[in-house]
């Protein structure tokens, strides 16, 4: 009889927790993002101890949303966090809401920042390599061939070609560099966040 008790209780356990895996596998496909969460600090780092308002946002939470969120088409991106229903707290949430949509704005505004200053620089030193090159070729073809003309142009010329280069390099190469991060902070700026119990 006991024994029968025990195989019903084990039966009844094993039921839960595959109803619970089943209610988590239905949870994950609804969202676009979903992570699985034991406490609200698996997403904040774990050597800061301020609140969660100020809180540094955890190297591995931010690597693996990065890695989810470049695998999704364009538009709103929802971010779902699963976490055990007696763990979860609604003014804990709101707050780390509102701190992650900062995160993601404020490293937004810093590297499109950064991109255009990569950009303006790499124009202007476009401009300083033509400019460079038209007094070469000024100094080349409008004065009489003399020691000093030769001189001027063996030095502007290479300067000329190594400032437009480099300058076309930055513009087009290094500008590319940043976008992807950039595209992803966008992404998570404008993303609908929502925490689910499981």
């Amino acid at each position: 009889m006991i024994t029968e008790e025990k195989n019903n209780a084990g039966k009844e356990n094993n039921s839960h927790a595959a109803g619970l895996e089943e209610e988590k596998e239905k949870l994950l496909k609804l969202s676009e993002v979903s992570l699985i969460l034991d406490t609200y600090d698996d997403i904040f780092s774990d050597f800061d101890p301020r609140p969660y308002a100020e809180r540094g946002l955890s190297d591995d939470f931010l690597s693996e949303t990065n890695k989810r969120v470049r695998k999704k088409s364009s538009g709103t991106i929802e971010l779902k966090f699963l976490i055990p229903a007696n763990k979860r707290n609604l003014s804990d949430e709101t707050i780390i809401k509102k701190r992650l949509t900062e995160h993601f704005n404020k490293e937004f505004e810093h590297l499109n920042s950064q991109k255009r200053k990569i950009i303006k620089e790499g124009a202007i030193f476009i401009v300083l390599g033509i400019v460079v090159m038209f007094i070469a070729s000024y100094v080349l073809f409008g004065m009489e061939k003399d020691p000093l003309a030769s001189f001027i142009i063996i030095v502007m010329e290479p300067a000329g070609w190594f400032l437009f280069w480099e300058g076309a390099g930055m513009t087009i190469f290094e500008s590319r560099k940043i976008t992807p991060e950039l595209e992803f902070c966008e992404k998570m700026s404008r993303c609908e966040i929502s925490f689910l119990a499981y």
